[in-house]
């Protein structure tokens, strides 16, 4: 956890402040895996326990025996069977193709393409991917880049931790969270680990 970031969190804002002082350091390491596999893991992950997207992964993974994580070439030489026998829907069958599709097509950037990219520029271009939304790509830029400044304001949990952290009788709008959250920059990210961890004590 970066302790610059904690420091200045308590310093301008002190209801957090005593929720970071009261959870203590919070590990966060940046998977860093390429963007289209960590965009394919996030969609066999929606709407699913971890145990069982966890099972599905596995299953993905194994009709590539000959990669450690298929290319998006590998991906679309299955058939839409082959993909639903691993446990995919039928719609995520079609998201993780389309997502295939876009990679080839150079919408899916790579790891070092990616890291001369922004936030809101990598959001722009990774939603219009089928089934992949603004929440997704936060997800990727938080755990599996490591950007220090982002706030996902429509995640429930986000929301229940703000509402716990500044006290507050009902759940807050997005559009407060994100109103308040400029309190916070450019350290948005390591708030809203805290703010994760408060929803959940």
């Amino acid at each position: 956890m970066n302790r610059k970031a904690c420091e200045y969190l308590c310093g301008c804002d002190p209801a957090l402040g005593k929720w970071i002082e009261r959870i203590g350091p919070v590990k966060h390491k940046p998977h860093r895996f390429p963007p289209f596999q960590s965009l394919i893991r996030a969609i066999i992950h929606q709407q699913l326990s971890g145990k069982a997207a966890g099972t599905i992964l596995q299953r993905f993974e194994a009709l590539f025996p000959n990669s450690s994580f298929p290319s998006p070439a590998e991906v679309l030489a299955l058939t839409p069977e082959r993909l639903r026998g691993a446990g995919l829907s039928r719609g995520k069958t079609v998201y993780v193709r389309d997502c295939a599709e876009k990679a080839l097509g150079g919408v899916v950037p790579s790891l070092e393409a990616v890291d001369r990219m922004s936030d809101e520029e990598l959001i722009a271009r990774l939603t219009t991917i089928k089934g992949v939304g603004r929440w997704t790509v936060e997800m990727l830029l938080i755990f599996n880049l490591g950007r220090p400044d982002v706030l996902p304001i429509h995640d429930l949990s986000i929301q229940k931790g703000f509402k716990i952290v500044l006290g507050r009788r009902r759940m807050p709008l997005p559009q407060a969270i994100e109103k308040y959250g400029e309190l916070w920059k450019p350290h948005r990210t390591t708030a809203s680990l805290y703010l994760w961890r408060a929803s959940v004590m």
